[in-house]
């Protein structure tokens, strides 16, 4: 049976590195308080002028690398990504110009936190299906672009970065089960009000401050940790494996509390749970993309290793995967 497997992984941070103690100069708040609230001591942020498919194009060169492929052999590719470079052109269209990789088809995915395991899920169809042989699938963002600084509820998680991953056709099930779900219902939780076709960009909104990132966090908590231990239970039941048989999983890196509380609800053990929210914070779709790179270049993930992802975002959308590496 045609399956997909992922082949090469990649990942670019932007050299500025912003730090609990450079946000106690700039707003209210202490390095103590984001520490012990959200696990997070600094956040990378990117230049003026750099756009998602800056860092998607500096990720994706280390994937094709690492998968030994070339531009050429990519006839697909996949940017999750909720800081587009335009509404349009999609930042997949932008990335497929800066590669150069013309015989790719291209488009973005929307589904803010949870982007990288919708895109993953979406290429392992594409190519089980048989439309395509070799996918590049990128979570990019510039989340520094939407975010506050003026607000200490909000401009203390955010981060910018971008990670890659490369799969190609291949006989073995690599991909063992995904879910994704979504309620629509509860957009209002977590939402960037403008700028959109009902909410053009007016003088009005701008002096509002409706461009940037609006969070209910206590309410997005509660929704977080339900939703992300009924995704990962999901995948696992329909791959016909329980918490015991994870090597490691990897949850979306939104906070530290959500992280413990979703592993403690799984059962599973904080050693088997990957966490590189200290150096990053929330960095949207590109979170589960790095951090799956992370895992992967430090040794974590070897052969035959059952890897889960779990995410969620705004929308509310949420959803998981499990990956037998091969």
């Amino acid at each position: 049976m045609r399956s997909a497997k992922i082949v090469g992984l990649g990942k670019y941070l932007p050299p500025k590195v912003l730090t609990n103690a450079d946000l106690e100069k700039i707003v209210d708040t202490t390095d103590e308080w984001i520490t012990t609230r959200t696990g997070i001591k600094e956040r990378r942020i990117v230049e003026k002028g750099v756009g998602s498919s800056h860092l998607a194009y500096e990720a994706a060169k280390i994937a094709l690398k690492r998968a030994d492929l070339k531009v050429q052999d990519i006839d697909l590719i996949i940017v999750a990504s909720i800081t587009p470079d335009n509404q349009f052109p999609s930042t997949a269209c932008y990335l497929q110009r800066h590669l150069g990789a013309r015989c790719a088809c291209c488009f973005d995915i929307s589904a803010a936190c949870a982007g990288f395991v919708y895109a993953l899920s979406c290429a392992w169809q594409f190519i089980k299906g048989g439309l395509y042989k070799n996918a590049l699938v990128v979570g990019s963002e510039v989340l520094s672009s939407i975010t506050d600084f003026s607000d200490r509820s909000t401009c203390v998680l955010f981060g910018d970065g971008a990670g890659a991953a490369v799969l190609t056709a291949s006989d073995k099930e690599s991909f063992l089960s995904a879910y994704m779900g979504g309620d629509g219902s509860q957009s209002d939780i977590l939402i960037l009000p403008a700028g959109g076709s009902r909410m053009p960009a007016s003088h009005e909104t701008v002096d509002q401050k409706l461009h940037y990132i609006k969070m209910k966090g206590n309410e997005l908590f509660r929704v977080a940790v339900r939703v992300m231990v009924d995704a990962a239970s999901r995948v696992l039941k329909q791959a016909g494996l329980e918490s015991k048989d994870v090597t490691l999983l990897i949850p979306h890196q939104a906070n530290n509390r959500i992280i413990k509380a979703v592993a403690k609800r799984l059962n599973m053990p904080l050693d088997k749970v990957y966490v590189n929210i200290a150096q990053y914070g929330n960095m949207s779709s590109a979170s589960s993309a790095v951090a799956l790179c992370e895992a992967w270049e430090e040794g974590r993930i070897k052969k035959d290793d059952i890897v889960v992802l779990d995410a969620f975002g705004g929308g509310l959308v949420w959803g998981s995967c499990v990956i037998r590496w091969v």
